[in-house]
């Protein structure tokens, strides 16, 4: 098996387990271990992976996250009822920010039915998707892209939307550590507080399982959101906090017709 070969196979078998072991691989392969070490080097080198003891992972850490092209292929079924539910946050005739990230993505496919919207976004995925869709009028912010995030960021992206306003922003994050939200790139956060300074109500966008996580940067405070939009009740101690904070969390959940 080709190096190339052998990388995607690791790509896949991250994507599909989250987690994998250098061992494991070894034997997968056939190879030495040593080959599997430069392997992974090589796809941490990329921003790909992230090596742990034993192994390498795709699970976020406090500057790590995982690539969009992993991120898109994993919780497809989440992130449907997520976007389903944000969507209905939305009326025709709105002005609308949806920001990068796989989950944001998706949102992008239901807004679809909302129309006539204005969007803006500095989401790739969403800017291909949106772009000939009639009733939409779509601002794409401009910036530095990044292949990582598959979106644009930086002073261009900021300084757009300081010009601009919105109804609504929606808002993703891997992270939630106690009622702070956290993000582990500070230029991804200089441009999601930009969008939600923008909007008249944000929206945060948040898979269960990056609960009780904690990444380098601050993003906000989980007060600064007027919906918590999750797939997965968080735990019962969480809900009962939320609560007593006086904030709303929303869990999707399917209806007759996703069924």
């Amino acid at each position: 098996m080709k190096r190339e070969e052998r990388h995607q196979e690791i790509m896949d078998l991250l994507v599909a387990e989250g987690e994998v072991e250098l061992d494991a691989l070894a034997v997968h392969f056939a190879v030495s271990r040593m080959t599997i070490h430069r392997d992974l080097d090589e796809l941490e080198a990329a921003g790909l992976l992230r090596k742990i003891r034993g192994g390498a992972t795709i699970r976020s850490g406090t500057r790590f996250e995982s690539d969009f092209r992993f991120r898109e292929r994993r919780d497809a079924q989440a992130k449907a009822l997520m976007a389903q539910t944000a969507a209905d946050l939305v009326e025709p005739g709105m002005t609308v920010i949806i920001n990068d990230g796989s989950m944001a993505a998706v949102l992008g496919q239901h807004l679809v039915r909302k129309r006539p919207l204005t969007v803006i976004t500095n989401n790739a995925a969403v800017i291909d998707m949106l772009r000939s869709e009639a009733g939409i009028t779509l601002i794409a912010l401009g910036g530095v892209y990044s292949v990582k995030f598959n979106a644009f960021f930086g002073k261009v992206t900021e300084d757009a939307l300081t010009q601009l306003r919105a109804d609504i922003a929606f808002i993703s994050s891997p992270a939630v550590s106690g009622l702070d939200v956290f993000h582990m790139d500070d230029s991804v956060v200089r441009s999601k507080r930009a969008m939600m300074m923008a909007a008249a109500h944000s929206v945060l966008l948040v898979n269960h399982t990056r609960f009780g996580q904690i990444a380098l940067h601050r993003l906000a405070s989980l007060s600064e959101f007027s919906r918590i939009i999750t797939d997965r009740c968080p735990g019962p101690d969480f809900v009962a906090e939320l609560s007593g904070k006086g904030l709303a969390l929303t869990v999707a959940t399917a209806t007759e017709d996703d069924t």
